[in-house]
């Protein structure tokens, strides 16, 4: 039996978006958090997010006005869903997702393991009106 490398719990290290002209952008800012979850059943998660997210002034989950709504779905992204491995792509099947566009769809992500990272790298995808692709390297956990 081949053994899955990526089932595990992975923190991420660095997330950055490079645009056709090779810019760089950091779109949750230089202190990214992230959790990656890939388990043998073929389910996974991720979650990232800004470190410094502002808190809401109120301490009800339900609250907050639309400005502290607003900021909070704007440095936070998460989604989960099964995956399957095919070639040099993990394929994420999208069930549940903050960005509500990406639901019932699959986003492709190549990658490469090398010691105890996985890198992960997007096909352009749409962000701040440009085509971009995200870079993500992760550390198991």
């Amino acid at each position: 039996m081949i053994q899955n490398q990526f089932v595990g719990t992975w923190r991420l290290v660095s997330y950055e978006l490079r645009g056709a002209d090779g810019q760089l952008s950091y779109p949750y800012g230089p202190d990214t958090v992230g959790y990656l979850m890939y388990l043998p059943d073929g389910y996974m998660s991720v979650v990232i997010m800004s470190a410094n997210r502002p808190k809401f002034a109120a301490s009800d989950i339900m609250s907050g006005n639309i400005e502290e709504r607003a900021t909070a779905a704007k440095t936070y992204i998460s989604y989960c869903g099964k995956y399957e491995i095919q070639g040099n792509k993990v394929i994420h099947h999208i069930e549940a997702s903050l960005f509500p566009n990406w639901i019932a769809v699959d986003q492709d992500r190549f990658f490469e393991f090398t010691a105890e990272k996985l890198s992960l790298s997007t096909t352009p995808i749409l962000v701040n009106g440009q085509q971009q692709t995200a870079h993500l390297i992760w550390e198991h956990v």
